[in-house]
Parts: structure tokens; C-alpha cells; sequence
């Protein structure tokens, strides 16, 4: 059973990690080992009972590892046409379809190097390449720690659900990215109040340049619209970011009760973020997220992760310049 340790620490360090703070994001990164630890060992297992089946099981996942680049990349530059066409131009549509270029921009020099065993590109790629080993490392765990958080209910006594607020179309009306985000606080907000508990809704957005009001406002129309009694509805109407969002949130939550719990919700593909920014605010909150159109994810979701990466840019990108330096190391 021995082979099966080190699954057994990286579970345990995972598990002690997430009892005191679910909202860290390097549950992700323990989360991940404690799964590749314990599929080396079951793997280890099959090998001693049979010597066919993992040589087998080794073909299969080399084969799709190979494969796999080309078909995000194709998948990647898909969604980014989609984005231009429904979304319009801009930096951030532009992400999964530069994504899926890259991809394929850096398999072809790639395979132009190795072809023409040319240093002077080879070497660079080979640094390119441990960095975007590194970074890939961090996605996955991004994305699987994303998937388990989404995941989870909290049970805990809520106080206050919090909705972050987003862009209002025509300068006044919620589009249906913020629609999905109230209505999911509205379910949380209805079932915290069908066990009796005194919670209140809080809309939390300020007033954009191109906005006739500030979008918490016209989120908590469309909240009493929708049923809910104008009186069980705060408004925090003064943030411009995230950030902001949470910490005027908090400020408000904090003047009606101290000792207070919380739910903010907001999209699926930006709980981790919001999750982690409520952290460092201080806020006691857990954060849950609303389904997103299909379309919007991938680009979204690498937007978060580099919204992510650049918030520990020292150690980051530290990592990056060093895998950079060993990877040039071999021009010398």
C-alpha cells in the first residue's frame, strides 16, 4: 500500500486546506496531485496483474495527449468566431480564438524545428514550451478546483445573498448575463426564506458612463418584478469592479449585522475569482455561480484564469522566467 502514500498526503493536505478555506485556489493544485498520485498507484496495480493492459491503457492516453492540442485548438478558434459574430470585436472576445492560434502557431514551428534540428528555434521553443507546461499545470487545476467548488452546497446560516452586478443593455435594461445571476440569487434567497431564516437580497453594481442608472438599481426592479418584497432588497449602488462590489457589500452587510454570513452569486465561469477577491476583502461569504450560454465559457473562463495568474504575478511569473532560463540554457 505503500505506493499509494503519497495519494494519501496530497488527499490529506487538500483535505486540511479546504477545511480552512474552501475559497483558496491552490486546493486546486493539491486536489490535482492527490488524483495523479493515485492514478499512478492504481496504474502501478494493474501493471502487477497484467502486463498487456497497461502498456494498453499508456497507448491510449499517449494517443489522445497527441491529439488533444489540435482539437482544442480547432475548438478554441471555433468559439472565438462564434464570439466576434454574437459579441462584436474586442480584447477580450479575442482570447479563445488567439488561444486556439497560438496553439497551432507554436505545434508548427515546432515540428519545423525538430524537422530541420534548427537550434536557434529549437532552443527558444524548447523555453516557450516549459512555460507553457507551467501555465497549463495551473489551468487544469484551475478548471478542476472551478468544477468542484461550483459544485458544492453551503448549508450554512445566510444572512445576506449577494448579487454582483454587470453591464445593463440600452443603458437601463438587465441583459440575460444578469438575469441568469438574479434569478440564481433569488432561488438561494427563496429557499434560505422557506426555512425561515430572515435573509435579504443585496444588488451590488454602480453607474457606468454609458448607463441611465446604476445597474444595482435596475437589478432590484427586475428583482421585484420577479416577486420580491422591495423591502427584503438592498442596494449598493457606488462600485465599479469586483473588488469594490464586495467591499461596499461588506460594508453595508456589516452596518445591519456584525456577525453576518453571506452568499454572492454571480456567473459559473467567475466564482473562483470572486471567490478569492472575497477573501482578501475579508468577506464572509461562499460564492456560487449561474450558468453561462455555452458559447461565452471558454473565452470567459481563460479571462478569469488570467485575471488569476497576473494576482500572484511575482511568484508567476518568477516560475515562468525561470523555466524560460533552463529551457535557453540549452543553447549553451
Amino acid at each position: 500500500m505503500i505506493i499509494f502514500a503519497p495519494a494519501g498526503v496530497f488527499f490529506l493536505v487538500f483535505a486540511c486546506s479546504f477545511l480552512y478555506d474552501r475559497r483558496l485556489v491552490r486546493n486546486g493544485v493539491y486536489l490535482f496531485f492527490a488524483l495523479l498520485s493515485l492514478s499512478l498507484g492504481l496504474l502501478y496495480k494493474l501493471a502487477s496483474a497484467s502486463e498487456t493492459a497497461p502498456l494498453v491503457l499508456l497507448l491510449t492516453l499517449w494517443i489522445l495527449l497527441m491529439l488533444l492540442p489540435f482539437v482544442l485548438a480547432v475548438f478554441l478558434i471555433a468559439n472565438g468566431v462564434t464570439m466576434l459574430r454574437r459579441e462584436g470585436r474586442s480584447l477580450a472576445n479575442l482570447l479563445s480564438l488567439a488561444a486556439g492560434g497560438g496553439i497551432l502557431l507554436f505545434i508548427a514551428l515546432k515540428a519545423i524545428a525538430n524537422s530541420t534540428r534548427w537550434e536557434l528555434l529549437g532552443t527558444p521553443l524548447d523555453a516557450v514550451g516549459f512555460v507553457l507546461g507551467y501555465v497549463s499545470l495551473l489551468f487544469v487545476c484551475f478548471l478542476l478546483y472551478s468544477f468542484v467548488y461550483g459544485r458544492i452546497r453551503h448549508r450554512c446560516a445566510v444572512d445576506f445573498v449577494v448579487v454582483l452586478g454587470s453591464g445593463l443593455i440600452g443603458g437601463s435594461r438587465v441583459p440575460p448575463l444578469l438575469a441568469g445571476r438574479l434569478d440564481r440569487g433569488r432561488a438561494a434567497f427563496d429557499a434560505r426564506r422557506a426555512e425561515g431564516r430572515e435573509t435579504m437580497l443585496l444588488t451590488s453594481g454602480g453607474q457606468g458612463p454609458d448607463e441611465d442608472l446604476p445597474e444595482a438599481r435596475a437589478m432590484a426592479d427586475y428583482l421585484i418584478t420577479a416577486g420580491v418584497p422591495a423591502d427584503r432588497i438592498l442596494i449598493e449602488d457606488k462600485s465599479r469592479t469586483t473588488q469594490e462590489n464586495l467591499r461596499f457589500s461588506k460594508a453595508l452587510m456589516q452596518d445591519r449585522k456584525t456577525d453576518y454570513r453571506a452568499l454572492v452569486v454571480t456567473n459559473n465561469f467567475h466564482v473562483m475569482r470572486a471567490a478569492q477577491i472575497a477573501r482578501k476583502e475579508k468577506v464572509e461569504a461562499q460564492v456560487i455561480g449561474a450558468p453561462t450560454a455555452r458559447y461565452f465559457w471558454p473565452s470567459a473562463t481563460i479571462r478569469e484564469f488570467v485575471a488569476l495568474f497576473l494576482s500572484h504575478r511575482i511568484l508567476n511569473l518568477g516560475i515562468c522566467a525561470l523555466l524560460a532560463v533552463i529551457g535557453l540554457l540549452h543553447l549553451y
